[in-house]
């Protein structure tokens, strides 16, 4: 074997043996990462069920409770996660067009706005922990004439807290993006990462557009 040959052309050395050709990569991997959103929707799909049931027993309180909740900032978080919705499509689009600084420009702001998300639910949370707002038997606040009062905020917490949960997922897979961009790793002929990670982070996007009416605006 040659010198030339031994040493592999970088536009497909991430091509599995296992695979025909890039395409075929490509489009096993995306195939995998929608049977993957689908479970994610089932299992939110369980949350959203819980929600329905106990509003429905519970009208009054849901009512009440929401009033506890700042529409305000779960607005402002609304408007976050969309903007970064926008940032990690164009920075799909730059990969495609093998614009690297484009690529990592666009993912820093997706982060930045991911964390910028995460610190005003921090400060949502303390508030709420503040008055005694806690989930289940903990729960302390008699700001609500509502017996059941501890459910609406047992939901409440369950259903943003796992959605925070994937919020710091998909924060931690586009510094691993951006790590790899930096390495010269992706560029117009690969960028399957990029593309599953944005289709995971429109899942959490989409979850929270959901989440902010039927928590915040329910009055």
């Amino acid at each position: 074997m040659s010198e030339h040959s031994a040493v592999s052309d970088p536009k497909t050395a991430h091509i599995q043996h296992h695979f025909v050709d890039s395409d075929q990569q490509f489009d096993s991997a995306k195939l995998g990462m929608w049977i993957f959103l689908v479970t994610e929707i089932l299992f939110f799909g369980g949350l959203f069920a819980a929600y329905i049931v106990y509003r429905a027993w519970y009208p009054d309180l849901y009512l009440q409770a929401s009033a506890e909740l700042d529409t305000f900032w779960g607005a402002v978080n609304t408007a976050v996660l969309i903007g970064s919705s926008l940032t990690v499509a164009m920075a799909i689009r730059s990969a495609q067009l093998n614009q690297i600084k484009g690529l990592i420009y666009n993912l820093y702001i997706t982060i930045g706005l991911a964390f910028v998300f995460m610190v005003i639910k921090f400060f949502e949370y303390t508030h709420k922990f503040d008055k005694g707002i806690f989930p289940g038997e903990y729960y302390t606040y008699e700001g609500i004439a509502h017996e059941k009062a501890n459910i609406f905020f047992s939901i409440y917490y369950m259903m943003t807290g796992v959605h925070g949960l994937h919020v710091t997922i998909g924060i931690g897979l586009m510094i691993w993006l951006v790590y790899k961009a930096k390495k010269g790793v992706y560029h117009s002929g690969y960028y399957t990462p990029v593309e599953i990670t944005g289709l995971y982070w429109h899942l959490v996007d989409i979850i929270w557009i959901f989440l902010f009416p039927l928590l915040y605006l329910i009055d």
